[in-house]
């Protein structure tokens, strides 16, 4: 990955500890105020929280482990969407217990608690887990550049979807993105270093025979 990928996740990492710490703050109050009077109701937003439903997820996770299976037995693509969907979805649920922050005060609401999304931090974790994989098999710099741009913006639509319908505060999914960035980008450094000792053994054992 690009080399501002990494720092990047410092800045979300501190975007997160910020909303953490500010939770009941006037600030946050007035920011998820603003985000909602500007988008609570909009139905075609409304419309991409379906790709963000854990069901949806999970079926995309299940192909995508049987794509990296039968294409080339890429046990380490395999464990990687592992530890971003799947254990990130698992840390999700951890911070949410920790936070306990109830979700915005509506009719019919979601029982489970609000802070961060879990849409918008699975959301990000699988798209950008998609996108990430799938440039691994791809040379032309312009599919590349649309994969991620595609990525991008369903990560933000998932993510505006919530406060559309009032399932989430905007600090929520803000949290959410910024922690599954977070999250993602600390697997990427684990699997490329994991790539590239493999490499390197590759190369020694050319090299001796």
């Amino acid at each position: 990955m690009k080399k501002l990928f990494y720092p990047l996740a410092i800045v979300t990492t501190i975007v997160y500890i910020v909303l953490f710490l500010n939770i009941k703050s006037n600030w946050v109050f007035n920011l998820d105020q603003w985000a909602s009077g500007l988008l609570k109701g909009n139905n075609f937003l409304g419309l991409f929280h379906y790709f963000g439903e854990p069901a949806f997820v999970v079926v995309i996770a299940i192909i995508l482990l049987l794509v990296l299976w039968i294409r080339d037995h890429n046990y380490r693509g395999m464990f990687f969407a592992l530890v971003t969907i799947a254990a990130g979805n698992v840390l999700n649920q951890l911070l949410k217990v920790w936070v306990q922050r109830p979700r915005p005060d509506i009719p019919e609401q979601l029982k489970s608690f609000s802070f961060p999304s879990g849409h918008s931090m699975t959301g990000i974790l699988y798209l950008f887990t998609l996108a990430y994989i799938a440039n691994e098999y791809q040379y032309s710099k312009k599919i590349k550049i649309f994969t991620w741009v595609g990525a991008v913006m369903m990560t933000v639509l998932i993510g505006l979807s919530r406060i559309a319908e009032s399932r989430h505060f905007a600090s929520d999914v803000l949290a959410g993105w910024s922690m599954g960035y977070t999250w993602f980008i600390l697997a990427v450094i684990w699997y490329e270093r994991r790539k590239r000792v493999f490499k390197e053994l590759a190369q020694e054992k050319i090299e001796e025979q």
